[in-house]
């Protein structure tokens, strides 16, 4: 039987029922982590941004005549907006740089308006014993699913690096997608932000091993740090593939592999500024040499097809038989990569 309502609530009223001691934020069943300053920000740039947040769950008891709404689920998410309407910290630049180093007060009053009016939904307990709250917290907290190890980064990084790898993922999905780069399920488990963290960590610090991507968010959690010339680089070299190949033509060669699309992407990179630590000759990379570079592609692309249909090895040339070694062991390693990327900007380079 059901017993609880679903209703919706401003911010506003939040405030209200904290200064008429209306709210308690602590009952004896909360877990008593305490959110950083960046993931309180986080948050309220979300608010900012008008994007939903997850339900909080309130339970309501009477206390020296006062109707007290006590939060089962929800504390931290509150205490962050509370303590940014109260002055308590001030928005990263990370995560919004039209209002960046802003506290509440600083903000137009439009959009402190905005703040105040934001909506939260609220799942209502009602005539729940202090045992069955007790049962559903637990409940709450018991169905989770153990995270891998892009979601695990998501979880524990808010900075610089996070943000502009997630916001690349986001801007380039579709052509991940309909790629065949990397397929729905993937995008559940935040494929496309692990994809796109990768290629961006090789734009920062050269071509390696994606288990140094934790490296970068770390490092780039506090400071950009110049980050952003990176991630002009990423925009062009996306923008030039999309010149080369749509889409649906993408999918239908061997670029489509996910880590020979990464090793084609770093050459064409390569070709349009220098990939940092990557010893051979830039390929040239214009808008007047588009129909040039795709014969190229599509002529390793076809010889892929043709040598790992061959039977006899000897006669495969020995560096497109090492070239496909590299793309099928070992393929996220450091020299497996660097091989692959140079091996394309020479092939990019021929005359």
């Amino acid at each position: 039987m059901k017993n609880f309502d679903t209703r919706v609530y401003n911010v506003s009223d939040f405030l209200q029922w904290r200064d008429s001691e209306q709210l308690d934020l602590s009952p004896d069943f909360q877990r008593r982590t305490v959110w950083s300053e960046k993931a309180k920000s986080y948050l309220v740039d979300t608010i900012l941004r008008g994007k939903p947040m997850p339900k909080i769950i309130i339970t309501q008891e009477l206390r020296d005549r006062k109707n007290v709404r006590v939060v089962v689920d929800g504390q931290q998410r509150l205490r962050a907006i509370i303590g940014y309407i109260d002055g308590d910290f001030k928005i990263s630049r990370a995560h919004n740089k039209k209002y960046a180093n802003l506290s509440y007060d600083g903000l137009p009053d439009e959009i402190k308006n905005d703040l105040l009016k934001y909506e939260i939904g609220v799942d209502l307990l009602y005539d729940i014993p202090y045992s069955e709250i007790l049962d559903i917290f637990a409940r709450i907290n018991t169905y989770t699913v153990k995270l891998n190890k892009q979601e695990t980064l998501n979880a524990k990084y808010l900075g610089y690096f996070k943000q502009y790898s997630y916001e690349l993922g986001y801007k380039y999905v579709n052509f991940f997608l309909d790629s065949n780069i990397i397929s729905k399920t993937s995008i559940t488990r935040m494929g496309e932000a692990e994809l796109a963290s990768d290629m961006l960590v090789a734009l920062v610090g050269g071509i390696q091993t994606n288990k140094n991507i934790e490296k970068y968010y770390n490092e780039y959690e506090d400071d950009s740090n110049g980050i952003e010339k990176s991630v002009r680089l990423f925009d062009k070299t996306m923008s030039y593939i999309g010149e080369v190949y749509s889409p649906a033509e993408l999918s239908t060669t061997n670029w489509s592999r996910i880590q020979l699309f990464y090793s084609m992407f770093l050459a064409l990179s390569h070709g349009i500024h220098g990939v940092k630590g990557l010893r051979v000759k830039r390929p040239t990379i214009n808008n007047k040499n588009i129909s040039k570079i795709r014969s190229r592609l599509d002529e390793i692309s076809s010889r892929y097809d043709l040598y790992t249909s061959k039977d006899d090895e000897q006669k495969i040339p020995k560096d497109y038989k090492d070239f496909i070694d590299y793309s099928r062991r070992g393929t996220t390693d450091s020299t497996a990569r660097i091989y692959r990327t140079s091996f394309i900007c020479k092939k990019l380079n021929i005359s």
